[in-house]
């Protein structure tokens, strides 16, 4: 065991304590998959990533991403933030973009000039019409009425979510899953719901009550306002709700824009039903990638011993 330098930072938000927080180690050399998974466990966070030396030629770094309850070959809010850590201790990209190395693959990053928020190019994407039965049970398992449901599909770039689009942001914010059956299915689920084009009054002052809990000075309607509301529940990681997934919102973002119920660039919302203020900045360029990005900011930094 050796000390290790070590940051803990919250991703997709510029304030501490309202994005997605984030563990990385900086150095895990010489660490077995027993000590990742016994640390990530304690930590206790929905991630905690283990930076290396690549191993690919094209590779900047590599990251080994954990849940409590396993590893991870992908995941959005570990990316950017292990990317916005490595940058910290002074780590330095070989090109204009940069590259991670992960278990799902490489993944590239980029920087905005303007605001130094990073972006990742979301993987390729695998879709499928979900199993009908585990369906039925998921929409059992939520509460959901087949009436509120706009939309399903199992969305695959690593992490798998079996993926609903609800009827309205108010159906998605007022859902209390049963935790217990969502974990006896083993699957991941995320929900979402498109805002609409006049936000009603109760989004309106719902958006002006968080802008005054989190110190944001906000218009109404404000030209930033999000177009999407996710929640997503990974009980089969051993997390009830995540408060920012960046996976998820990925493949949300590929699959709604390739069907025209979204136009790209666009802001999504994720964590307040958990007191969070999550913020996905989706945009996608010429060539039809897709780019996910969100602000990080550092909250701990110092040495773990490992």
């Amino acid at each position: 065991m050796k000390h290790r330098p070590f940051k803990q930072v919250d991703v997709f938000s510029a304030t501490p304590c309202l994005g997605n927080p984030l563990a990385v180690v900086l150095d895990a050399s010489g660490l077995d998959d027993a000590a990742l998974q016994r640390f990530a466990r304690w930590t206790n966070l929905s991630e905690t990533t283990f930076l290396l030396p690549p191993s690919h030629p094209s590779a900047d770094y590599r990251v080994r991403i954990f849940t409590p309850g396993g590893e991870l070959p992908f995941a959005g809010h570990p990316t950017l933030g292990s990317c916005h850590a490595w940058l910290q201790a002074g780590g330095q990209p070989r090109g204009d973009v940069i590259v991670q190395q992960c278990e799902a693959g490489l993944v590239h990053l980029r920087r905005e000039p303007a605001t130094q928020r990073l972006a990742f190019a979301a993987p390729p994407l695998k879709q499928s019409a979900p199993d009908a039965t585990l369906l039925a049970q998921v929409m059992q398992a939520l509460g959901v009425a087949p009436g509120q449901v706009i939309a399903t599909q199992t969305l695959d770039n690593g992490p798998i979510w079996l993926t609903l689009l609800l009827d309205s942001v108010e159906t998605v914010l007022a859902l209390t899953p049963d935790m217990r059956a969502l974990e006896h299915l083993k699957i991941d689920v995320g929900i979402a719901a498109l805002y609409p084009a006049e936000p009603t009054p109760p989004l309106i002052a719902r958006a002006n009550r968080e802008a005054k809990a989190f110190g944001r000075t906000r218009a109404t309607p404000a030209s930033d306002a999000p177009a999407l509301e996710v929640r997503g529940f990974a009980a089969s990681m051993g997390i009830s709700e995540d408060p920012v997934t960046g996976s998820l919102q990925a493949g949300l973002a590929q699959w709604l824009i390739a069907e025209g119920r979204l136009q790209a660039p666009y802001l999504a919302s994720q964590g307040a039903c958990l007191g969070r203020a999550g913020l996905v900045h989706i945009e996608r360029d010429e060539q039809g990638q897709v780019w996910v990005g969100g602000d990080c900011v550092s909250c701990i930094d110092g040495q773990v011993w490992l």
